[in-house]
């Protein structure tokens, strides 16, 4: 299948010499908390649903979530916020991501980032995004039912817009990140596809308050809305 292969190159990529190295020291000197954990340390392809209408696009693993898991939005807070709002929305069929066998499965969602390794201090370099950058290209020419994109922060936001672009989708008016933010992009056949920017849920900004839960439903229900889910 060509979502088998993909992944298996995804899996396989050894492109970014920093990241590399990070992800595997990160690996091998684990926090008292995940001691005993074999962690995955290796890049992550997206999850969830290949026939969902909605695409969400983070940054980058979590050192010690998908990198830890080897899963997309794993085994960290943020994940669990973004969890228990498409739970909430039937979009989940459980509201916390634990493990890679945790038994999580998406329903109309399919998740994924512009960086595959967790970089340093969150902040992967440009270089590091341009590497990625055909990864989800490809893994986003699967999912023929897209409808929706939701972009978590600015750097998703970003890979989104670019996305959108190479797909053959234009807007009429400048894409400029916020929360909340809402663009139509349409193609050349008249098909139309929904850019929403939200905060990402990262620890800072949903212990900060400045994104709450109510804040991320908010834009979850649009993004439901939108795909044309009930």
């Amino acid at each position: 299948m060509e979502a088998d292969d993909l992944i298996s190159r995804i899996v396989a990529c050894r492109r970014c010499p920093r990241l590399v190295l990070y992800r595997e020291e990160v690996a091998k000197n684990p926090p008292k908390r995940f001691r005993g954990w074999t962690y995955w340390a290796r890049p992550l392809p997206g999850f969830g649903d290949l026939t969902g209408r909605i695409l969400v696009v983070g940054l980058a693993p979590a050192a010690h979530g998908g990198n830890r898991t080897g899963r997309m939005f794993t085994g960290d807070s943020s994940a669990n916020f973004l969890m228990s709002v498409l739970h909430e929305l039937k979009l989940a069929n459980k509201p916390t991501s634990e493990s890679a066998d945790d038994g999580l499965e998406l329903r109309g969602v399919f998740l994924t980032a512009p960086v595959r390794c967790a970089p340093p201090e969150n902040r992967p370099t440009r270089e590091e995004v341009e590497n990625c950058y055909p990864f989800l290209l490809e893994e986003v020419r699967l999912l023929t039912q897209l409808r929706v994109v939701v972009a978590l922060g600015a750097i998703g936001f970003r890979a989104s817009v670019r996305l959108l672009r190479d797909l053959g989708f234009r807007s009429d008016v400048q894409s400029k990140f916020g929360h909340g933010a809402t663009y139509a992009f349409r193609s050349e056949d008249g098909r139309e596809v929904f850019l929403l920017g939200s905060y990402h849920p990262s620890r800072q900004n949903t212990q900060t308050g400045r994104l709450t839960r109510q804040m991320l439903l908010k834009v979850f229900r649009r993004a439901k809305e939108l795909a044309g889910y009930s």
